[in-house]
């Protein structure tokens, strides 16, 4: 993989966690990067529950990245508020 393509797999994976971020109940806590991290485990965590399912782009399939990502967001938002409350 180049760098360009490194660099357009990490736009789509936070794009992706951009669109589960407003499907979940919660938010990420972070800016762009921490998205970008989010979508690229989601994108991980929805290749292994769900395959290789729907379109594709730039590497990243695009339904189980969202799926994934909405995953993630939903167990570090009810993680973040858990750890929050004393």
């Amino acid at each position: 993989m180049s760098i360009v393509g490194f660099i357009c797999y990490l736009i789509i994976a936070a794009v992706c966690a951009f669109i589960a971020d407003r499907l979940t109940p919660g938010s990420i806590p972070g800016g762009f990067f921490t998205a970008a991290v989010v979508g690229i485990l989601g994108a991980w965590v929805g290749g292994a529950l769900f395959g290789s399912l729907g379109p594709s782009l730039a590497g990243v399939a695009l339904l189980p990245c969202i799926l994934g990502s909405a995953i993630l967001v939903f167990g570090l938002s009810f993680l973040s508020k858990s750890f929050g409350k004393k």
